[in-house]
């Protein structure tokens, strides 16, 4: 038999790898599915390319690579049979070196379930299969590469950074640790360090009850390290930063060790100082990491998640929630509401099967890929389906009303997802909880980015905005336009409609802190939206603005409205600040939130009668030599740092290149010029001689001036667009942007990021504006789309969905906690005519959605009939 199978696969040989540093096994999850070894089909394993296939991707994979032999794992979950579950057990392994590394499934109750691991190598297309371990009869080779596999970490935990939390050990001092009965109680709230006036950063020492200031803390809070000094003063080991406690732990520093440490005993250490961690705010739960105070927002969680309710767990298509990966709600919520949208499940649901037969050879690095596989995840029903009668019989039975069943709302995990989305980007591939409003706006930029040649789902959320700006001396006017996804509105706290009630609970509030009591119950301001909306309309002063008419600063006032509207509104409330710590906080408002709005009276209107425009014309251009008694030869040789010239010279560009490197780059230094050089190499004129003809030859627009300023004409300054260029954007975009902002590269720079345009768009508005000069870059349509024009056929922007200004609210989104940086996320959207709550895995029907504390709402537009 063992020569059989020598000989079966000898000719599969060639094709069978055993895994080298630095490759990823995908033995947990299907590239294309959320198939798994525990799905009735298990998963299989390419022995070549070590990516997961359900049973449906399987065959598709081996059609399309030849690739025949794949290790097929498989786990079977079984119910312990009575009397046999061990109190606090997690599930048992029964083939322990089967499936090693490959993680628990949380989703089984350990004193219930028990598994057991199978695995085998599969020989496609005849689907020959061979039992493993196998060593007698497999070839040495095969034999090591399924260890190595069998073996191979998760996929994920090489991409994972590990955070500080796993590593965390029990302290030495936990189970021993002395406490001084020194009848010391600590006040829920108004703590401050025991030796100076710090209020940030405070620490409890565990032994006998004194706060004080933190100074080694890894969060770069500071303090004056009175902490450090009680402990070297009385070797008292332990302290629990006090703004951290909730029912499930809290941050605990151990001095003697030098690093964070666990305390099992926590919570009655916390108990001999009249704190019971119980009471305490909810702050971690299924990974939502939290820095709450005690008592802030007491009502907040509780309000949001609708707790208390007896809420009705809804399954089906579109009801399939998100499993929290550890802070990752912020996604989770983001997605539930994309995926609700019918532009965007077209795009990747409705075109399922032809992502899934054209996708790389690598799908788990294909956007399409991984976005369609999220889409049909959450809107087939597959992974949302209701519990058999026999299972919630059995479940009253047990008196589990509470407890979910595996079986039920299991939920989906958008590990792949993330990890390709997050990828390279500081914030999101970290394990930390991030701004929702941010990722919905980065999301955008993928799919802008992966939509080049087809039907791009984000054109939904485009609009323009325009921007009247009006110099104040001379009463003139200039209009531009500008794309956005979102308008962004305050929250005006003088505009609160219970100003008296918040005055009374202040007052109240510095009561407490200075006689160190419980501090009153939190009122919030109650806003009114059409204050908000009044906010974003109201005018605002331009610092710097350059008046064109004054040739040279002046007072300007902006004013912003719509110059078209979107098929799908996107609001974020501004409800964060930052504290004099850097970290963002949350303004403690509630918002009358309309489900109609009709925006129509905001539209813009365009130059109005009896306004008169400012001119075209753009700051004279003024170099370091450069005064009005210089003749032109002084504007031939510009001042450059010939310095830098020869030091880029010696690494081999061109003189000329180099001369022209630092004059574009403002001679702001080699480093500057170098990446203008590595942007710019393949340029046709690269080594020519440095040029400037709009100053050489300024014409006679700027001739016949008095003050000598050039025409504003259709490209930005070549400096400006030299100094973004040289940052790694492309030129196209960095035109763009300088015209967007009035050539203000700072706000340039600003509009870049939070305004990605695709590339060819940029070309294709870069070739129009050369034919058809025009100070607006956004106002020559965009003649590949009819969806650039609005209803009265003017052109009025690239890719925007015009239409009428009224909207019904058809989702939002809720943050909880006291910083975008922590807290959790959920949201909720109303389908079939009911609203429906969103909170990881679990979909319920709502009962009271909280609309007045959402914190970003999405609007979908009504038809004008």
């Amino acid at each position: 038999m063992a020569a059989d199978l020598g000989e079966l696969l000898v000719p599969y040989m060639p094709t069978i790898r055993v895994p080298r540093t630095g490759d990823r096994v995908f033995k947990s999850e299907c590239a294309f599915s959320f198939d798994s070894p525990e799905s009735e089909g298990g998963l299989y394993v390419c022995m070549n390319t070590f990516l997961g296939f359900g049973r449906e991707h399987v065959e598709r994979h081996y059609r399309k690579t030849g690739q025949s032999v794949y290790m097929h794992l498989k786990r079977h979950v079984k119910e312990k049979a009575t009397g046999a579950a061990g109190g606090g057990a997690i599930p048992r392994r029964r083939n322990g070196k089967v499936f090693l590394d490959l993680e628990l499934n949380r989703d089984f109750n350990g004193e219930d379930y028990e598994y057991e691991d199978e695995a085998k190598l599969v020989i496609f297309p005849d689907h020959f299969e061979i039992p493993l371990p196998n060593i007698e009869e497999l070839p040495a080779l095969v034999t090591i590469a399924c260890d190595a596999v069998l073996n191979a970490p998760s996929a994920y935990k090489k991409q994972e950074p590990e955070s500080w939390e796993e590593e965390i050990q029990v302290s030495r001092h936990a189970r021993s640790l002395r406490q001084l009965d020194n009848g010391v109680r600590i006040p829920p709230s108004g703590w401050k360090c025991q030796k100076c006036e710090m209020r940030e950063n405070l620490w409890l020492n565990l032994t006998d009850g004194a706060v004080l200031c933190g100074k080694w803390f890894f969060d770069g809070s500071g303090g004056n390290g009175h902490a450090l000094e009680h402990y070297r003063e009385t070797n008292y080991p332990l302290a629990v930063k006090l703004d951290t406690i909730t029912p499930d732990g809290a941050d605990i520093y151990s001095f003697e060790e030098e690093e964070a440490v666990l305390d099992p005993h926590v919570s009655e250490h916390l108990s001999h100082f009249g704190i019971d961690m119980l009471q305490m705010q909810k702050g971690t739960e299924n990974g939502h990491h939290t820095d709450n105070k005690p008592r802030p927002r007491v009502s907040e969680w509780e309000v949001i998640q609708e707790s208390g309710m007896k809420l009705k767990e809804v399954y089906g298509s579109g009801y399939t929630g998100i499993k929290n990966l550890g802070s990752s709600c912020y996604l989770s919520t983001v997605m539930q509401v994309l995926f609700s949208i019918p532009d965007f499940q077209r795009m990747y649901v409705g075109n399922l099967q032809r992502i899934f037969d054209y996708s790389p050879l690598d799908p788990t690095q294909d956007f399409a890929t991984q976005m369609a596989k999220l889409g049909h995840g959450l809107l087939s029903g597959q992974y949302s389906k209701p519990p058999m009668k026999s299972e919630l019989i059995e479940q009253v039975m047990k008196e589990e009303y509470k407890v979910l069943n595996w079986h039920q709302q299991k939920g989906i995990s958008a590990r792949m997802l993330k990890a390709l989305v997050s990828r390279g980007h500081p914030e999101f591939s970290s394990n930390r909880q991030q701004d929702a409003h941010e990722f919905l706006l980065h999301m955008i930029n993928l799919v802008e980015r992966n939509s080049a040649g087809s039907e791009n789902p984000s054109d939904v959320f485009r609009f323009l905005v325009e921007e009247r700006v009006q110099c104040c001396q001379t009463r003139r006017v200039r209009y531009t336009k500008r794309v956005d996804y979102c308008i962004q509105l305050p929250a005006p706290f003088e505009a609160a409609s219970n100003r008296e009630e918040l005055l009374a609970y202040e007052v109240k509030r510095k009561e407490a802190e200075e006689n160190m009591r419980p501090p009153p119950e939190p009122v919030r301001a109650r806003i009114p939206f059409t204050a908000c909306l009044q906010a974003f309309t109201e005018p605002e002063n331009v610092p710097d603005f350059w008046s064109s008419a004054l040739q040279a600063k002046s007072a300007g006032v902006k004013t912003s409205r719509f110059a078209s509207f979107p098929e799908y509104l996107v609001v974020q409330i501004k409800k964060f600040t930052f504290g004099v710590d850097w970290v963002p906080k949350k303004l403690d408002v509630v918002i009358d939130v309309p489900d109609f709005l009709d925006l129509n009276r905001l539209r813009a209107t365009g130059l109005q009668a009896g306004e008169e425009e400012l001119p075209d014309l753009m700051p004279p251009i003024v170099l370091p030599e450069d005064t009005r008694d210089n003749s032109m030869s002084s504007l031939d040789s510009p001042e450059i740092d010939e310095a830098a010239v020869m030091q880029l010279a010696e690494m081999g560009f061109p003189l000329e290149a180099c001369r022209k490197a630092v004059y574009y780059t403002g001679n702001m230094g080699p480093e500057m010029a170098f990446n203008w050089i590595i942007a710019h190499m393949e340029e046709p004129d690269f080594a020519e001689p440095l040029t400037l003809p709009s100053m050489i030859d300024p014409g006679p627009s700027a001739g016949d001036s008095p003050t000598g300023a050039a025409l504003l004409g259709n490209s930005p300054p070549e400096e400006s667009i030299a100094i973004l260029t040289s940052m790694g954007f492309p030129r196209t975009h960095s035109i763009h942007a300088l015209k967007a902002t009035n050539n203000n590269l700072e706000r340039a720079l600003d509009w870049i990021f939070t305004h990605p345009e695709e590339e060819e768009e940029s070309d294709a508005l870069s070739d129009m504006a050369d034919t058809e000069p025009n100070d607006n870059a956004f106002s020559n349509a965009n003649s590949h789309s009819d969806s650039t024009l609005s209803p009265d056929g003017d052109a009025s922007g690239p890719r925007v969905k015009d239409g009428p200004g009224r909207y019904e609210l058809f989702a939002f989104i809720s943050h909880m906690g006291a910083s975008t940086m922590s807290g959790h996320y959920v949201c909720h959207i109303k389908k079939e005519g009911r609203w429906v709550i969103y909170n990881d895995h679990k979909v319920c029907l709502s009962e009271r959605p909280p609309k007045d504390l959402g914190y970003v709402y999405f609007y979908h537009r009504l038809s004008s009939s």
